[in-house]
């Protein structure tokens, strides 16, 4: 979400070059207008979205399974997940809900555990933001461990299940002034700062994406890591604030800038179903890609550092218990 930064204050890199010339010839085809009826057909995939019950994440079910999907919303509450499940009418697809919760590894590796068959898209959506200092049932920064580490462990378990595509919803507040990777002290004991953290974990997004596509190119897998951001998207993210001032300027914000959940939602369906090269990034359009149409946009300068990228990944290993999957594992590309 783009809540404060300043329109070019920020120098705006290239990417990786896993991505490359692809990247800016696909880029130069996405200016055409997109919306969510625009997504191909989906019948016969299945779909997984963390954080389904409400915002951009059950906006994304609900474009997903009218398009033809089976679509799991993966939530922590599962009475909340079910009637945002009865909110999905006259879909083509179908929709079920499954508990998980990302701040709780052994919650993630029973959703892991008891998923059978494949999955063709796997949509890390779920996240809070700018909260008071909390930790995760296994110690971490809530912030990092639920938004970063969480679909960081999620991922890498259900990976030899993927057939088409992982999408990691980031946000622009990685570009935010002294936005960095703590790795000195990533669940920043003593020096906690909820704006912090939450960039350090959309930074966390980013990198995980670069360095997941970086190992699955590696491996010869088809599976590609993508990444997307919302703009300005007024969803219930802002009441969870710990600052009481920002949460009324949130407030008002959305009631006067921001896209409504539908509209947020459309940089996730097109990364989820549109052909673009791994690791790209999608956000809107618009002026400081607050709102618009989905296309291909850039990152900071931090977020495109393949040493970085890997050093968060040993990190994040070492931290969770979960590494990369074995090679043979993983669909090939000649699969």
């Amino acid at each position: 979400m783009n809540v404060a930064y300043i329109v070019g204050g920020v120098t705006i890199v290239g990417i990786d070059s896993i991505v490359g010339i692809a990247y800016f010839e696909v880029m130069s085809k996405t200016q055409r207008k997109s919306n969510a009826t625009d997504i191909t057909d989906q019948s016969g995939r299945t779909a997984v979205v963390t954080g389904a019950n409400s915002g951009i994440g059950l906006a994304a079910v609900d474009a997903l399974a009218r398009a033809g999907a089976h679509v799991v919303l993966a939530v922590r509450d599962l009475r909340r997940g079910e009637a945002a499940a009865a909110s999905v009418r006259g879909a083509k697809g179908t929709v079920e809900v499954r508990r998980l919760d990302l701040a709780d590894l052994a919650s993630i590796r029973e959703f892991a555990a008891g998923w059978q068959g494949g999955l063709d898209v796997l949509v890390n959506n779920a996240g809070v933001m700018n909260i008071p200092e909390a930790a995760t049932k296994d110690g971490f920064e809530m912030q990092f461990g639920t938004n970063h580490l969480g679909h960081f462990a999620l991922t890498n378990l259900l990976l030899p299940n993927v057939r088409d595509r992982v999408v990691t919803v980031a946000s622009g507040a990685h570009r935010f002034p002294g936005a960095r990777i703590h790795f000195d002290n990533l669940n920043l004991a003593d020096e906690y700062a909820p704006m912090a953290a939450y960039n350090q974990s959309k930074l966390a997004n980013l990198l995980f994406t670069l360095e997941l596509q970086r190992r699955l190119t590696e491996a010869g897998s088809r599976v590609r890591a993508l990444a997307a951001h919302p703009g300005w998207a007024a969803t219930n993210l802002q009441g969870r604030d710990a600052s009481a001032v920002r949460r009324v300027a949130m407030r008002i914000g959305n009631r006067v800038f921001a896209q409504d959940d539908r509209a947020g939602a459309l940089p996730t369906l097109y990364a989820a179903t549109q052909d673009l090269p791994g690791a790209s990034y999608v956000g809107p359009d618009g002026l400081g890609e607050m709102r618009g149409a989905p296309t291909l946009v850039g990152r900071s300068r931090a977020a495109s550092d393949p040493v970085s990228a890997r050093r968060l990944w040993t990190a994040s290993e070492e931290l969770t218990g979960v590494t990369f999957p074995e090679l043979a594992d993983l669909p090939t590309a000649g699969a």
